[in-house]
């Protein structure tokens, strides 16, 4: 089995928030790898990832990090690969991570979710890979009919909430 998505976090530090990327594509039966890998502390280990990553089987790349957050552009710079970004709330409130990822030169796209949006991250990679592959294309329309479901119950269940001046 080669994995179809990489999950990249600067360090072991932004797990909680990567691994909700990593539920999504596991439930959804999606191989992926997951590795930590530091724009400034191991920036050769980073061009070697990012160069070889399509020739590994590797169609889309998720890569979290907080603070300035260079990882998901250097990634982009060097792969013809979609890479989500994933800003990690570090410091700023996520802000500086936010703006470092989404604010790329013409060129050198990253796709961007929300601070800490990492769950996200994983069902854009799914819908990526989905426009290719019609199994997946139903599990990813199944995921969003079961959102929709959710949304449905818990309208229903605030109907039974009762208030005194509620209509």
């Amino acid at each position: 089995m080669k994995a179809l998505v990489s999950i990249i976090m600067g360090s072991t530090s932004d797990l909680p928030v990567m691994e909700k990327a990593a539920k999504i594509l596991d439930e959804m039966e999606i191989p992926f790898e997951m590795n930590a890998l530091s724009a400034h502390r191991t920036p050769e280990k980073v061009e070697e990832f990012a160069k070889t990553a399509h020739d590994r089987g590797v169609r889309v790349i998720i890569a979290g990090a907080g603070m300035a957050a260079h990882l998901p552009g250097v990634i982009a710079s060097m792969t013809p690969i979609p890479v989500i970004g994933v800003p990690i709330k570090a410091t700023l409130d996520g802000m500086d991570a936010l703006l470092s990822i989404v604010q790329m030169p013409p060129g050198i796209p990253v796709a961007t979710v929300g601070i800490n949006a990492a769950q996200n991250a994983g069902i854009l990679a799914m819908q990526i890979l989905a426009t290719g592959n019609e199994e997946l294309m139903e599990k990813a329309v199944a995921y969003k009919n079961n959102l929709k479901d959710k949304i449905v119950k818990a309208n229903e269940e605030l109907a039974g909430v009762k208030f005194k001046y509620k209509v």
